[in-house]
């Protein structure tokens, strides 16, 4: 069933117009990157860079889309080195004042790749990293299809991704392809801008044939869009069938180099034959002495991505009942005086070089933004299509309002901070998460509607069964679920559209992308998602720079990296954490938080879902642990007002939990798992005559931010001053996370972690090897008493 309408040419987009606009924007996008480098007063000594003869290769792809087929529910994510293409034709359809055109990497200006948080234009998805705004559009369409079944703001629409072949190197992308669920998605459509070179050369091995295999065996419709109509008509011609051979059959290299050729120089090279076609030679040279030598030239450049007629065409024949890649062949800096030069890919054209393209496209350098003439037909075609492709929320839009937000803020069901539940006997903190989601579903109904989990096929270990047994699993179709009748089965996969988990294939890539989009729903579509998504918590550092992407570009989630640590005993080096609590408290746009306990999970995860479909929001980052711990060790308050302060204090980064009658000799600084060894070693401190207080860090990032910001009440609340005493850190990671402990009161300080990679054991052998047992923190913490 096709998800989307059909989109047909818009027949008032006459092609010699288009062509005039076509040219307008290749102007206008050289220029931008001209004046950031060439007349812009330079301050810094450093060249500001642009790629105009990559912004040129893609100008015919991006005109035809914009001015002749796309429609205001659809969205696109535009190859980041194209960027000025897509202000250029922002301005055009006067989304971007002519002031901006002098801003490229301009602080307060135009970014240097497309981004949806920080350009003052209107920017569907943020690019700059490669491979990963490829994949964006879809993930953005399972976002738009989840969020649109909560209600019916989200709509229909295509999701366009426009990559320069050289992103298809980037293995995020074929994670994306072949993840089983994509092949369902027909509105999603990839225009691959065909054009044989990377940054550094002409790649001599890239084959379409290959990849059109790779996309076909992933279930996608597969289009060409090789030559334009000047090359079809001679290969119709006499001789035509053995031109079209020697140009099929030639290398990337060789064709590239035909790009640079005189006409004199290409009558010669053109003509050759082959063992299989002996008269080839012969025929091509005939058929070349009949036309003229503009003609010969322009020929041997004349391919598909060029010629708006072909790709309006192309677009016309997209299958909305799966997704879509169209491959259209292009040359790098097309219409410029560096077309097809292999080393053109940060070059800029010179003063001269940039008068001649301004004598052809019809516009002045020294007037490089003067308008389109208001009665011609190109400046009528953008104005028409400025109107088909207003968006309705853009209508209302307020000069306050980001231009890459496209609905106002949403508003949430009301998040509670606490379902008052306290957990009992022993258990882990992996095991709260599930508890804490289920819990929400009866205490928060409407919020828990909104929350969507996913996982890259670990969401059984990761203990989520239950909350996948009752809410189900999201498919965009029904499945039968074929063990619903089989006793022994516990884990049931219902999935259905109405599901809440969305279960992908082992890619941490494709989990962090999608939970990029699920967590920008609420200003793309203005339907808020609460997205969780639970991996290993080893690999996080894998999915760290998509994840970080997705933040960059506004998706807001929470990230669950479980289990953890060496405290992951059995499972060796290979699965032991060791850095990842110090990523977390240095990435930006993030709260990064590891409880000890599993109210505290409860309380961490209510504070992350409180943070998140908001414009002053963030993403959270919750670590995990599959060692039990007995719970009656958090000493939890019973009356009321007292626990919501140690919940106050468990959000706010740390909270101290045992607290010597005599003034202390030592400090223990504890997070996470190893908790439990920093009690029994306070008890054998005190035993020993040094009484020590033991503090409960669940969050090293918040503290730092209070000691950098100097806000006392978080810090007193943890480590008060009229208690401050030689200190010892310790968790189950890298020991230099709660480092910065020691400066809250200027204290003699040992710190204790995990500093090399671990090994099968038990959980006892794994703390002594590291020296996070009981033992190691006594040790540690005689060796700074005895300072005093």
């Amino acid at each position: 069933m096709s998800t989307t309408l059909p989109v047909t040419a818009d027949e008032s987009a006459d092609l010699e117009t288009l062509r005039d606009v076509e040219k307008r924007v290749l102007w206008l996008s050289t220029a931008i990157v001209d004046h950031a480098n060439r007349v812009r007063e330079s301050t810094g000594g450093v060249k500001v860079g642009g790629h105009q003869a990559s912004s040129a290769s893609i100008v015919s792809i991006m005109t035809a889309l914009w001015f002749g087929v796309l429609r205001p529910e659809d969205r696109v994510s535009v190859k980041p080195h194209a960027s000025p293409v897509l202000h250029a034709i922002n301005h055009l359809l006067g989304r971007l004042d002519a002031r901006y055109l002098t801003t490229l990497r301009q602080k307060g200006g135009l970014q240097s790749y497309p981004s949806r948080s920080k350009d003052p234009d209107p920017v569907d998805y943020s690019t700059g990293s490669v491979g990963i705004g490829a994949t964006a559009p879809i993930w953005g369409a399972i976002a738009r299809r989840y969020a649109h079944g909560l209600g019916t703001r989200a709509g229909t629409g295509r999701q366009f991704s426009l990559v320069g072949d050289a992103e298809l190197d980037e293995g995020a992308v074929w994670e994306a392809v072949l993840d089983p669920i994509v092949r369902e998605l027909g509105e999603v459509t990839w225009i691959v801008d065909f054009n044989r070179q990377s940054l550094d050369r002409v790649v001599p091995d890239i084959s379409v044939t290959r990849l059109q295999g790779l996309f076909e065996a992933a279930g996608w419709q597969v289009i060409t869009v090789k030559y334009g109509r000047l090359l079809t008509d001679l290969y119709a011609r006499e001789g035509g069938d053995a031109l079209r051979r020697r140009i099929d059959t030639m290398s990337n290299p060789e064709y590239q180099r035909l790009l640079r050729c005189t006409a004199a120089e290409l009558r010669e090279r053109l003509p050759q034959s082959s063992d299989d076609h002996p008269d080839d030679g012969s025929a091509i040279a005939s058929l070349l002495g009949d036309i003229d030598d503009d003609a010969v030239h322009a020929a041997i450049r004349n391919l598909g991505g060029h010629d708006l007629g072909a790709l309006l065409d192309a677009y016309g024949r997209i299958d909305d009942t799966r997704p879509t890649v169209i491959f259209a062949y292009t040359v790098k800096g097309y219409g410029l005086a560096t077309q097809g030069h292999p080393q053109n890919h940060s070059s800029l054209l010179s003063e001269d070089q940039m008068r001649e393209l301004a004598a052809w496209a019809g516009t002045d350098l020294d007037e490089p933004w003067a308008p389109l003439s208001p009665d011609s037909a190109a400046a009528r075609l953008c104005a028409e299509s400025a109107t088909r492709l207003t968006r309705p929320d853009e209508t209302e839009r307020s000069g306050s309002r980001p231009a890459s937000q496209d609905h106002g803020p949403a508003e949430l069901p009301e998040i509670p901070t606490d379902v008052g539940r306290t957990p009992t006997g022993t258990g882990t903190t992996q095991q709260a998460l599930g508890r804490a989601l289920l819990d929400l579903t009866r205490s928060a109904p409407e919020a828990a509607r909104r929350v969507v989990t996913c996982s890259p096929d670990v969401a059984s270990s990761t203990n989520l069964g239950g909350w996948l047994n009752k809410v189900g699993s999201w498919s965009p179709r029904e499945r039968r679920d074929w063990f619903a009748d089989d006793a022994e089965t516990i884990l049931h996969w219902r999935e259905r559209p109405t599901g809440r988990h969305i279960e992908l294939g082992i890619a941490e890539t494709n989990l962090v992308g999608l939970l990029g989009e699920l967590g920008a729903t609420w200003s793309r579509w203005g339907e808020p998602l609460l997205p969780i998504g639970v991996l290993y918590d080893p690999f996080v550092a894998r999915a760290l720079e998509p994840w970080a992407f997705g933040m960059y570009a506004g998706g807001q989630s929470i990230l669950v990296g479980t289990p953890s640590g060496v405290s992951l005993a059995p499972e060796g080096g290979a699965h032991q954490s060791i850095t990842t609590p110090s990523i977390g408290l240095e990435q930006p746009g993030c709260v990064a938080f590891e409880p000890a306990f599993a109210v505290e999970v409860t309380w961490c995860l209510l504070d992350g879902l409180g943070r998140l479909g908001r414009p002053d929001g963030s993403s959270t980052y919750l670590r995990l642990s599959t060692r039990p711990v007995d719970q009656s060790a958090a000493a939890v308050p019973e009356d009321p007002a007292a626990r919501e302060r140690r919940r106050r204090q468990v959000v706010g980064g740390g909270y101290l939990l045992r607290r010597g009658e005599r003034r202390p000799q030592v400090t223990i600084a504890a997070m996470g798992a190893v908790v439990p060894q920093a009690l029994e070693a306070a008890e054998r401190l005190d035993a020993l005559g040094h009484p020590a207080d033991v503090v409960v860090v669940t969050s090293g990032d918040l503290l730092f931010r209070a000691l950098d910001t100097g806000d006392r009440a978080v810090l007193d609340a943890a480590l008060p001053a009229d208690r401050a005493a030689p200190l010892v850190t310790v968790l189950d990671g890298h020991p230099h996370t709660l480092a910065f402990l020691a400066g809250v009161h200027r204290v003699r300080a040992r710190h204790l972690g995990v500093r090399g990679f671990g090994q099968s054991s038990d959980l006892a052998d794994a703390y002594a090897v590291h020296g996070i047992d009981a033992d190691g923190i006594v040790t540690a913490g005689l060796d700074v008493a005895a300072a005093l």
